[in-house]
């Protein structure tokens, strides 16, 4: 299972829709709760005016069994203090559909980053326990680095470390959770800043893309490698160059 966070420029939704869009997936059913905002809205990646006015809604699931994935995309906001309920209910969905393993693209505020983040890549994992087991080497292989966990009382006592993910939404407590559950998860995210988020989101995809090899990518055309979503005309307006299309 492959789906985003709403987090920080919204980087995971925007790299979940460069997935569903390049791979065609296709749409199998939707994710009810009363935990997000109500939304409905056309069809984010039509290709033709005959599915343009296909409907949308806040979650929906999509699948390509030929790479055994599903996805699952988050279109608005959580409601108030829903963000715990929401983790039990997409975990009891995780174990009682047998996914075995979950992925969250995440993102986190730039400019909260700690000295040691400030250096190297802007691109961190996390594993839990049952996933570190099973692939805690091939990242090791990828020269992926591992989010840090910082000081608890800065200044105070910097020997107590706890994972901290400002800007990251329901990230910390998803994966806190499924440390407990035994549910094999793997985070992805990257240090962004709120603006024009859609290099972060292709740098995002890109990182996925190293471990998962979903797509076969060239270096000298990364970006080219994806297919951006029709609805991103919509959202972006000129933001995106006329090529990208």
């Amino acid at each position: 299972l492959l789906q985003p966070a709403v987090s920080v420029g919204n980087v995971g939704q925007l790299a979940i829709d460069l997935v569903i869009s390049t791979l065609n997936m296709t749409k199998v059913g939707y994710f009810y709760t009363d935990c997000l905002v109500p939304m409905v809205g056309n069809n984010p990646y039509a290709t033709a005016e005959e599915n343009s006015v296909e409907l949308s809604i806040n979650a929906e699931v999509y699948s390509l069994p030929t790479k055994k994935l599903v996805v699952l995309q988050i279109r608005s906001p959580f409601i108030k203090n829903k963000y715990r309920p929401f983790c039990q209910e997409l975990l009891s969905w995780v174990e009682s559909s047998k996914c075995a393993r979950v992925i969250l693209l995440s993102s986190s505020h730039a400019y909260q980053r700690d000295d040691e983040q400030l250096l190297g890549t802007p691109l961190r994992y996390l594993l839990t326990p049952d996933l570190e087991k099973a692939v805690g080497g091939l990242m090791q292989e990828l020269n992926w680095k591992e989010m840090e966990k910082v000081a608890a009382y800065p200044g105070i006592n910097d020997k107590e470390k706890v994972l901290h993910i400002p800007g990251g939404g329901i990230t910390k407590q998803l994966f806190t959770e499924s440390c407990s559950r035994g549910i094999q998860m793997a985070v992805l995210l990257k240090f962004c800043s709120e603006g024009d988020n859609i290099p972060d989101a292709f740098t995002l995809v890109n990182y996925l893309n190293e471990w998962l090899q979903l797509i076969k990518s060239e270096v000298s055309a990364v970006q080219s490698s994806w297919k951006i979503p029709s609805s991103w005309r919509l959202l972006f307006g000129n933001g995106l160059p006329p090529a990208l299309f």
